[in-house]
């Protein structure tokens, strides 16, 4: 039976959060509540622990029955943390950091995925700090369950109200059905670009900032997955939890992926790899003239297509950043690298470009599935992915 943290804030959907919880019972999830003290101000605790049938949690200097620190100890327990409603106060808490009171602490101790689901005046959520809010904490792999429109409490007419029950538990199941559902493989992610150096000073490469690829890895790890990261150099901070091994060049990417291939049961090439290098760097910095200079290039490893080669049993994912016939090329790139799953986007969108926050790509599958994926943040369409790559697993596909 899963356990259900569900946090309730200070909000006038609080008395729809009664209903989530019992709809939650009814799918035989193990519901324990932590509520803001605001909260506590539109409906008692006691309300809740009869519904429940577990005492609440409201107070963070409150130990446990056995003397157990309980946002440690419940933090620990959960299967996923669900807040419905979501306030701008608690938001803004959950994307800075900020751990003051019982739910805010509960977040920044638990490893389990996160759900929100937003509720307040249409102007709040429209506010800059609240939308850069929802935009880190999408980032960071919490789900959103978008508000509805209507007329609100405060008698205006817009978005904001809370979603609908249904779509609220649709949402966390969706979400529960995904825990460790990866547990059983192993997965090879390559992300970034790759520096293709001219002299000391001057190099080639490519816009890519290896967020799609970091994303990926940090999903799969918590999908249960043992995660090796090859990455190009990025500014990004090194996923906790997952192997990570820094290469430079194509060459490098080619031979670390080679040394590291053989227990992966997933291979995810989100790498931006250079296609071509210099012909040969110069060992001293190249001094400007007044006349053109020439630079001789060459082809780099075709990393992917190894990989096809000697794919075997392994489920092979590649990734086809194109500017014009999306798919149609994208279709010859999974033939002609043998790949089970290629990713799509095209780069001249906005949103869906080198070195943003979020992506929106077609899906396309050998054996001529097709999932189109909306413009949502790297780790929404990460997750997309490895579903993707789970429907396949189960369907013996490799």
């Amino acid at each position: 039976m899963p356990v259900v943290v569900l946090g309730v804030t200070g909000c006038i959907g609080a008395y729809k959060a009664c209903e989530v919880l019992r709809e939650l019972q009814r799918r035989e999830a193990d519901v324990h509540v932590v509520m803001t003290a605001a909260a506590t101000r539109f409906v008692t605790p006691m309300t809740f622990e009869a519904l429940s049938r577990h005492p609440v949690f409201h107070d963070q200097w409150e130990l446990g029955r056995n003397g157990d620190i309980r946002h440690i100890s419940i933090a620990d327990e959960a299967d996923l943390l669900l807040v419905a409603p979501a306030t701008a106060n608690i938001l803004g808490k959950f994307a800075r950091g900020i751990a003051d009171d019982a739910l805010s602490t509960l977040y920044t101790a638990t490893r389990a995925p996160v759900v929100v689901a937003p509720a307040m005046n249409v102007n709040m959520l429209d506010h800059p700090a609240v939308r850069e809010n929802l935009a880190i904490l999408r980032s960071r792999g919490v789900g959103v369950v978008e508000p509805g429109s209507g007329y609100l409490a405060c008698g205006w007419l817009g978005k904001g109200r809370l979603a609908e029950v249904g779509e609220i538990v649709e949402a966390a199941m969706s979400v529960l059905a995904r825990r460790r559902d990866l547990g059983d493989e192993t997965v090879l992610v390559t992300a970034g670009p790759t520096v293709e150096d001219i002299d000391p000073v001057r190099f080639v490469s490519n816009r890519s900032s290896g967020k799609m690829g970091y994303r990926l890895a940090e999903a799969a790890r918590d999908r249960g997955a043992k995660v090796i990261l090859v990455s190009g150099p990025t500014s990004l901070p090194a996923p906790h939890g997952v192997e990570v091994v820094n290469v430079r060049s194509a060459q490098d990417m080619q031979r670390a992926v080679a040394d590291r291939v053989g227990p992966a049961t997933v291979v995810i090439a989100a790498a931006a790899v250079s296609d071509y290098r210099p012909a040969g760097a110069s060992a001293s910095k190249i001094k400007k003239t007044d006349g053109p200079v020439a630079l001789d290039l060459v082809r780099t490893p075709d990393i992917l297509k190894g990989l096809g080669l000697a794919k075997g049993a392994r489920l092979l994912v590649g990734f086809a950043a194109e500017s014009e016939d999306l798919v149609g090329n994208a279709r010859k790139k999974l033939e002609a690298k043998n790949l089970d799953l290629v990713v799509a986007n095209d780069v001249t969108e906005p949103g869906a470009g080198f070195g943003g926050d979020t992506n929106a790509v077609v899906l396309l599958r050998r054996d001529g599935g097709r999932v189109d994926v909306p413009l949502a943040s790297k780790r929404e369409v990460a997750e997309r992915i490895l579903d993707e790559v789970r429907a396949l697993r189960s369907a013996g596909g490799a």
